[in-house]
C-alpha cells in the first residue's frame, strides 16, 4: 500500500516519541459530601481553587505540588463502604506528610482522626505509606518514592508462630487499613501462640493490642495488655522493637516506664 514504509532500513514514528514528556496527571474523584470534604480538606491546609456545587460538584483543591479535584458521585453511592475511589501520591518523604496532616487535624479538631469518616491512618516509623480517607469515602495513599519493590504484604513461608501472627497484623493495619482484623489476629494470636513465643515478640503484640484496643474503643481490655506487658523482661533494644511496632508508643508509658 502506497505510503507505508518498507524495507529493512526504513523506521516508523510513533506518536510517543512526538510528544513532549511534561504530563501531569490530577486525580478526578467521587464527591459524595460536597460541605464536608471542603471543610475537611480545608483543615489538612489545603487551598480551594475552584468550587462549584451547581448544576452539578466540581471541587479542585491544592496542596504543596498536587491537586485533588471532586466530581460528581453516582446517586447509590455510600461513602461508608469507602468503595468511592482514590489516587495514589509518590512522595520523597512519606513520614513528615504525615507530621504535617497529624499537626492539622489536632489544631482543627483537637486530635487525629483515625476511625470513621474522615480519618488518617497511623504512620508506624520506619513504614513506607499511610492514607487518608476523606468524608466521601476516597483513599488517597502517599508513598515512599523508594518504596521496596519487595514488600512483604503478610503471609511469608519464612515466618511462623507468633511472628507470622504481627506480620499479618502489620498488613492489615497498614495496608489493608483494617483494625479490626488486626486486632482479632493479635489477639487470637496471643492467645494460641504466646506460650512458646519469645517474650520480645510477645511484647510487640501486647503493644499492637493495646494501641487497637485504644482506636476501637475497647479500652476495658487494656489494663489486661498493660499488665501482662509489664511483667515482661526486656533488654533496652528489645524495648525499642517493640516502641517501632506501634504508631504511637505513648500509649504504653502507663504500663512501661522509662527505665532511665
Amino acid at each position: 500500500m502506497a505510503g507505508l514504509p518498507t524495507g529493512r532500513g526504513s523506521t516508523m514514528t510513533t506518536n510517543a516519541d512526538r510528544v513532549q514528556p511534561n504530563e501531569t496527571t490530577v486525580p478526578l474523584l467521587h464527591c459524595a459530601a460536597p460541605e464536608e470534604t471542603l471543610a475537611f480538606w480545608r483543615a489538612l491546609g489545603f487551598e480551594v481553587a475552584f468550587e462549584q456545587l451547581r448544576p452539578y460538584v466540581y471541587l479542585a483543591l491544592t496542596w504543596s505540588g498536587f491537586q485533588l479535584h471532586y466530581g460528581p458521585a453516582p446517586k447509590d453511592l455510600d461513602p461508608a463502604k469507602e468503595h468511592s475511589g482514590g489516587c495514589l501520591v509518590m512522595v520523597d518523604a512519606v513520614a513528615s506528610y504525615h507530621a504535617v496532616f497529624a499537626e492539622a487535624m489536632r489544631r482543627s479538631y483537637g486530635k487525629v482522626l483515625v476511625k470513621g469518616l474522615p480519618r488518617m491512618t497511623r504512620y508506624r516509623a520506619g513504614a513506607s505509606r499511610f492514607s487518608i480517607v476523606d468524608p466521601s469515602g476516597n483513599t488517597i495513599v502517599f508513598i515512599q518514592r523508594d518504596e521496596p519493590k519487595d514488600v512483604e504484604y503478610g503471609g511469608s513461608k519464612e515466618l511462623d508462630g507468633l511472628a507470622r501472627v504481627l506480620d499479618n497484623a502489620r498488613i492489615l493495619r497498614e495496608f489493608k487499613m483494617d483494625d479490626r482484623a488486626a486486632y482479632r489476629a493479635l489477639d487470637s494470636g496471643m492467645r494460641r501462640r504466646a506460650e512458646d513465643a519469645p517474650a520480645v515478640e510477645q511484647a510487640m503484640a501486647l503493644a499492637g493490642l493495646i494501641e487497637l484496643a485504644t482506636a476501637l474503643d475497647k479500652a476495658d481490655r487494656v489494663p489486661e495488655w498493660g499488665a501482662r506487658l509489664q511483667a515482661l523482661s526486656l533488654t533496652p533494644e528489645q524495648r525499642t522493637q517493640v516502641a517501632q511496632y506501634v504508631a504511637d508508643p505513648t500509649l504504653l508509658e502507663p504500663w512501661w516506664p522509662d527505665p532511665r
